[in-house]
């Protein structure tokens, strides 16, 4: 199942890509959300090979129950694009973050996730995500656009 976005933020493609890879700035928002952080593995860079990548274990509430899931940067490439990679349970995730600058002041923003099943209970999940993909597809493209003004918000500040 595949879930995709497209945002244009007033904000030079430089920020917007510092604003991405801050790495510690999304870990506290992911606290202050009840989200259990723990990073591993060294300091992203540009060219980050995978196997020395920057990795996260998440723990976290759904559905009532505790999950933990862990979370690897496969790509950094600035100030491109960031790619990510997760498995929670029997559930797989990808995440690439595509940007391309409109103008000097204006960067379009492509969030592209996928979730791929890999056991009968996540085949399941995946398969009530299908039921109400629009739903789902609307709540996916809102949490984008907040993002994107979040990153408006930061880039106004340092300017």
């Amino acid at each position: 199942m595949e879930f995709t976005s497209q945002e244009d933020i007033e904000a030079p493609i430089d920020k917007v890509f510092a604003a991405l890879s801050d790495f510690e700035t999304m870990e506290r928002q992911a606290m202050r959300r009840g989200v259990k952080v723990r990073r591993h593995g060294a300091p992203a860079g540009v060219g980050t090979d995978p196997e020395a990548s920057q990795r996260w274990t998440a723990g976290f509430k759904f559905r009532g129950r505790e999950m933990e899931a862990d979370i690897a940067l496969l790509r950094i490439l600035p100030p491109e694009a960031l790619a990510f990679a997760g498995k929670a349970g029997g559930m797989e995730t990808e995440m690439t973050i595509d940007l391309t600058a409109l103008t000097p002041i204006r960067t379009r923003m492509n969030v592209q996730a996928r979730l791929a099943p890999r056991t009968l209970s996540a085949r399941l999940l995946v398969q009530s995500l299908k039921l109400a993909k629009a739903r789902m597809t609307r709540k996916f493209s809102v949490r984008v656009a907040q993002f994107a003004k979040t990153i408006e918000g930061r880039a106004r500040k340092a300017a």
